[in-house]
């Protein structure tokens, strides 16, 4: 399980490494790296993160086709905000999912851990489809995912994947930094 769980990492670093540089060639990687790690959670008893590969392998389609729309049209992968009130939105339907999710992890599963991986799954399905929409809130929800991720997947003695959330850290938070660049420069302005 160790190389294969190491594989999968390491395809999630240039994933994300790709993503962070707004390249659309995460989309072909991503799609190897999750399908990987659907297995590696299975096997783990993390069963939303196992169920969450699914999402990913789908969510990853979809984001795939909107960044090569906008490539296409604008000659970059444009980097957009989201207005208050959608912010207002993710964050209260993300919450009553975790709630949900993890009540149902709880109630009809051995998952281990089921509200804190049901509540990394939540904020990761948040992160992925506002992501695909390429708004530059997705690196907080990122880092967020990031912070909680190292500690539950030590407990779960999944060495690679929790150093792999160590080095995700790292590169959410350059990829914020250098989409609020991008911003910056899509719209004429220097990012606060």
């Amino acid at each position: 399980m160790n190389t294969i769980e190491a594989l999968a990492a390491a395809l999630i670093v240039v994933n994300v490494a790709l993503v962070a540089r707004r390249s659309v060639w995460n989309y072909p990687v991503a799609l190897v790296a999750v399908a990987i790690y659907a297995w590696v959670f299975a096997d783990a008893r993390l069963y939303s993160d196992a169920l969450l590969q699914g999402f990913f392998f789908a969510a990853n389609l979809y984001g795939w086709a909107n960044w090569a729309k906008s490539r296409a049209e604008a000659g970059e992968v444009i980097v957009e905000r989201l207005d208050a009130r959608t912010r207002a939105g993710w964050l209260v339907g993300g919450g009553l999912a975790c709630l949900l999710w993890g009540t149902l992890m709880h109630r009809y599963t051995d998952a281990s851990y089921p509200w804190w991986d049901g509540g990394i799954a939540i904020a990761s399905v948040a992160a992925q489809l506002i992501q695909a929409r390429r708004a530059i809130e997705s690196w907080w929800v990122w880092i967020a995912v990031d912070v909680a991720s190292v500690p539950l997947y030590a407990a779960k003695g999944l060495w690679f994947t929790a150093t792999l959330y160590v080095v995700l850290l790292g590169l959410a938070t350059w990829g914020l930094v250098d989409w609020r660049r991008a911003a910056g420069r899509q719209s004429g302005m220097v990012p606060a």
